[in-house]
């Protein structure tokens, strides 16, 4: 815990709690208040939840994005990975299930189902018909038919976290059933993820279980880029070297904060009368090669994004953003054991709370979690979809005051971050180091 009388904390304390109490609940920073729709409670026993969830999702994210992929363009939705492995911690218990939930940083397996039970109703209901970003998320389980789940974990899978089940037989069709989780990832996210499994994915021998989920969204700025604006300027790799590609720009004022070795810019969803808003933030760090250590310290501080989430607009006197795309897919075992998360992956793993197994049977743990990850922005808006499925089977900084403008010119490697203002909660997250990667350069 941060000592009282040090003032930085307590400023960015005061901060984290004052926008925690009112941005969530009251008001939403980015609209006039004549235009913004009322907002929504959030349950008080479940405000320490998000928070701890959005400290999972930047731990998460410094790993992958300093360790497995330090130079790469990326993207993940940290939500998504949460989801499935709070679906496991339901279906474990003992140690294995005390060390997912100190993972998860939750007291209880019931807080993580109350959680989304509530939380992903809300932040996944498609606000399209409300003039609002388009969103959907599901949840799919596909067990043995020698197996039968314990009518204690179906009611979580089907109350809490909505989950279509379906019994397969993995033995002697383990390519049909590959098939099909693809062909429902490919429903689930319009389409833009096709193939999260590959022919060799399940194990016909070994695999008797597979939950996955699906993210969804498709948001347009509120202040759409005009193409005609769009020009190649030089984007600076990590390597030392240059490449031309598309840079969006507007004259329009932005919200943009600058702070201690980095500035942060925030670019609203177009939100019609839905209640939520949705925003994009990039965090530039203000030396070229400077994104390692701004990953660093956002992991450093539990509420470092909340914390830094410009609520104002200013003038821009040169603002430029890259159109990207980035399209990954990884397994994701090696990073949660690295980060202490090992009996689920070990057969000392207590998976019982799911089956009801014959005495004699043997156990079962989670062979892998495989995660793909879509996103591309451009001057209409953002689409980001992920795809999270667990295989199971035997065996803050000080802010600085500025002038009455600043530049913006994120042309070097930079953060981004997709998150739900009124809840706090973070969809998707990821880095960008080369645009010139999956964007046509025409």
């Amino acid at each position: 815990m941060a000592p009282i009388f040090r003032p930085a904390s307590t400023f960015n304390n005061f901060k984290s709690l004052f926008q925690r109490r009112y941005s969530k609940a009251v008001f939403n920073p980015f609209q006039p208040h004549e235009h913004r729709p009322q907002a929504f409670e959030i349950p008080m026993d479940l405000e320490e939840s998000i928070i701890n969830q959005t400290h999972v999702s930047t731990t998460l994210a410094t790993r992958l994005l300093s360790n497995k992929f330090p130079n790469s363009n990326v993207v993940f939705s940290p939500l998504s990975i949460h989801v499935v492995l709070s679906i496991l911690a339901a279906g474990c218990k003992g140690p294995t299930q005390d060390q997912l939930l100190r993972f998860l940083k939750a007291n209880t397996a019931a807080d993580l189902n109350s959680l989304y039970s509530w939380l992903v109703p809300l932040i996944f209901a498609d606000g399209n018909p409300n003039g609002g970003p388009r969103l959907s998320a599901a949840n799919g389980v596909w067990v043995d038919k020698t197996l039968s789940l314990k009518p204690s974990f179906k009611q979580v899978l089907d109350n809490a976290y909505k989950a279509a089940c379906k019994q397969v037989d993995f033995r002697n069709n383990a390519d049909a059933v590959a098939n099909e989780v693809n062909l429902w990832a490919e429903k689930h996210t319009n389409g833009v993820i096709k193939h999260v499994l590959s022919a060799n994915a399940i194990n016909n021998s070994l695999t008797r279980l597979i939950f996955a989920n699906a993210v969804y969204f498709k948001g347009a700025w509120s202040q759409k880029f005009y193409k005609e604006e769009t020009k190649k300027f030089d984007f600076h790799l990590v390597n030392g070297s240059k490449v031309r590609v598309p840079f969006m720009t507007s004259m329009e004022k932005q919200f943009v904060d600058q702070y201690d070795g980095f500035k942060v810019l925030g670019l609203p969803y177009f939100q019609g009368q839905d209640k939520r808003q949705f925003t994009a933030y990039i965090f530039l760090p203000h030396a070229k090669d400077g994104l390692r250590s701004l990953v660093k310290r956002i992991s450093s501080t539990p509420d470092f994004i909340d914390c830094h989430i410009p609520c104002q607009k200013i003038d821009i006197r040169k603002f430029l953003i890259p159109k990207f795309k980035i399209s990954i897919g990884f397994e994701a075992s090696d990073v949660l054991m690295k980060l202490g998360l090992i009996l689920p992956f070990t057969s000392a793993g207590d998976t019982t709370e799911m089956f009801d197994l014959r005495a004699g049977h043997e156990p079962i743990k989670v062979l892998s979690i495989h995660h793909k990850s879509f996103v591309e922005v451009n001057e209409e808006g953002t689409e980001a979809a992920a795809v999270s499925v667990v295989s199971m089977g035997h065996m803050s900084s000080r802010r600085i005051v500025k002038n009455n403008y600043v530049d913006f010119v994120a042309d070097h490697p930079f953060l981004f971050v997709i998150r739900e203002d009124v809840t706090g909660v973070v969809l998707f997250m990821g880095q960008v180091t080369d645009p010139s990667v999956g964007v046509n350069n025409t």
